[in-house]
């Protein structure tokens, strides 16, 4: 999505206050320079009466928002473009990261009409494009593609929502339960594959798709790409290799397993010996996670998403020696 559930949550508020009578608007941010605690594409729900929902800085211009809106002209409806930082002044007034620069789009009155159906394509986990005129405050809304991102040129903001971004996991087990339930609140649509029946029978978290044919074909029917992770977590050889193999062939921009350093050596020896080259096979994130100690499902969940976040934004991770390291040190 533009910015995460958080944004989402700034839209249902958005939405419940104009249909209970209150003025509303909405910030968004189009453009960052510098540091910048929240990306282009994040909203902000402000009520006249201060209310928020959502989040544009991280706490830094918010006040000055809630003040901005309150003396806006009942009936307005015209957007303005407003930019925080960029002078050393304006970057201590409103406790900007330094040299940060914000621009934000202010969109007073927005429509209900316009944004209901931006949540019902949330609800329907579809990607939706919402375009709004900054001359005019008129808003269209366009099915989007997994690519496409938040856009300022100006004239015209366009907004991305819904989960452009995809994690399969394999196995219904404790573990995945815990990833499936996390997940979707770092934007994530989540698909589970399991064809053993004691473990799909049981699987009911709401919001995933559940599938029960084997793994390797899950995977080919899935078509990863560079938006979609897939996880092998059923502790299973003959299970897990079998995504694998076709996972680390494929476009994912991450591809993990559950298991021990042991196992995962073993893991490893067993791929070789299929249509693997060594550059396929280094991109393999065994054992999963960061080593961050966890030991307990939810824990291991987290360490999952960690690992997936930092290989997402291309941040820099540990060599692998140095991740044993730590992982041997953890008591």
């Amino acid at each position: 999505m533009s910015g995460g559930d958080a944004d989402a949550d700034a839209l249902q508020n958005a939405l419940a206050w104009l249909e209970h009578g209150h003025r509303v608007a909405l910030a968004t941010v189009a453009k960052t320079w510098g540091s910048s605690p929240r990306p282009p594409g994040s909203m902000l729900a402000i009520r006249a009466d201060g209310r928020l929902a959502g989040s544009v800085s991280g706490g830094c211009v918010e006040q000055d928002l809630i003040e901005r809106v309150r003396d806006l002209p009942p009936g307005l409806t015209k957007p303005g473009v407003l930019v925080y930082g960029g002078s050393p002044d304006n970057v201590q007034r409103f406790g900007l990261p330094c040299g940060g620069t914000l621009q934000l789009v202010l969109e007073p009155g927005p429509k209900a009409d316009g944004l209901r159906p931006v949540l019902e394509a949330i609800t329907r986990r579809e990607l939706i494009a919402r375009r709004l005129h900054v001359a005019t405050g008129r808003v269209e809304l366009h099915p989007a593609a997994p690519a496409d991102g938040p856009t300022f040129d100006g004239q015209t903001l366009t907004t991305v929502h819904g989960p452009r971004w995809r994690l399969l996991i394999i196995g219904a087990g404790q573990p995945s339960r815990y990833l499936a339930q996390m997940a979707p609140t770092l934007g994530y649509r989540v698909m589970v594959c399991d064809p053993r029946k004691e473990y799909a029978g049981a699987w009911d978290i709401a919001g995933t798709e559940l599938v029960t044919t084997m793994p390797d074909d899950a995977v080919t029917a899935c078509r990863p790409d560079a938006r979609c992770a897939v996880v092998a977590l059923t502790h299973d050889p003959k299970l897990d290799d079998l995504a694998l193999l076709e996972a680390l062939k494929s476009e994912a921009f991450y591809v993990g397993a559950l298991g021990s350093r042991t196992t995962n050596a073993k893991r490893r020896a067993r791929l070789l010996l299929f249509d693997l080259g060594p550059a396929q096979l280094a991109r393999l994130h065994g054992p999963v996670g960061l080593p961050i100690g966890s030991r307990t499902p939810p824990e291991i969940a987290v360490s999952i998403l960690a690992e997936m976040t930092a290989v997402r934004y291309g941040v820099s991770l540990p060599q692998r020696q140095m991740v044993a390291e730590a992982a041997a040190a953890c008591p």
